[in-house]
């Protein structure tokens, strides 16, 4: 047997890989209340704490020609601006929509990078409230927009699409409640979920093997802690591309959303 495998009675020479526990960890605030604080969520405050203080720090002497704090800000906010609230909303919509949408980005994508961080190594976003909450933000929009845009037609029209022959709403308007009123925010908020949980696995797995077969194993088992710090470090690396490919899709599918909402169809 490989010294890397567990037993039920988990003796310390053993190597423990990573648990759905990781994502309760222990209430350190307010125990036995509504609002308990634990690790999660005291980076999520963290999170918020810090993107304030950045955005603040870059936009508070705002300047014709801008300092490299400025630069960077306005570097991001033009990307989420133009590559996807404009883009698809247009630019009469998309000013309307473009503080939540940026929000949204901005809190996504840092909560995403909290997973790679030494020290905090675990995402804002990898329990269900966060991404839930944020699906609802989106979901709310959604609803919203159609309404504004199509009073008293909105959902007439979502759930009875026109050209459809009458006796096939029977089969029509039942799907088109699930997949538009119930499926999307639910999709949105696990897609982020389950990539950040995903994640979350994968790096705990290479990390704490490295450290297993150099501080635990020893010996010639040391020297599969180069396979897996490798693996460790690739994941890194593509764990990045993941929380900004998830913060990117979360917000480009909700402008979507909304913009559907808006179309003249409704």
């Amino acid at each position: 047997m490989l010294p890397f495998a567990t037993s039920e009675e988990g003796g310390s020479g053993e190597f423990h890989g990573p648990s759905l526990a990781d994502f309760f960890p222990p209430v350190i605030f307010f125990e036995g209340t509504p609002f308990e604080v634990n690790r999660i969520i005291l980076i999520r405050f963290l999170v918020v704490a810090v993107l304030i203080l950045l955005f603040w720090l870059a936009t508070r002497r705002m300047k014709l020609v801008p300092g490299r704090g400025q630069s960077l800000a306005e570097l991001a906010l033009d990307f989420v601006r133009n590559n996807m609230v404009y883009d698809t909303l247009g630019t009469r919509d998309g000013k309307r929509f473009l503080p939540l949408l940026t929000t949204l980005f901005f809190l996504i994508l840092a909560m995403n990078l909290t997973g790679i961080i030494p020290g905090l190594n675990i995402a804002g976003s990898s329990v269900i409230g966060f991404p839930l909450f944020l699906a609802l933000i989106s979901y709310v929009a959604f609803i919203y927009a159609g309404v504004k845009k199509h009073p008293g037609a909105f959902f007439k029209n979502s759930l009875f699409p026109s050209g459809v022959p009458w006796y096939l709403y029977i089969v029509v308007t039942p799907i088109e409640f699930v997949s538009t009123f119930i499926l999307r925010p639910i999709t949105l908020a696990l897609r982020l979920l389950m990539n950040m949980v995903a994640g979350h696995m994968l790096l705990v797995l290479c990390f704490s093997a490295t450290q297993f077969f150099i501080f635990t194993a020893g010996g010639l088992w040391s020297l599969f802690s180069i396979g897996t710090f490798a693996f460790g470090l690739a994941f890194t690396l593509f764990e990045l591309l993941v929380a900004v490919l998830q913060a990117y899709v979360f917000t480009l599918l909700s402008a979507v959303y909304i913009q559907l909402a808006l179309a003249e169809e409704h």
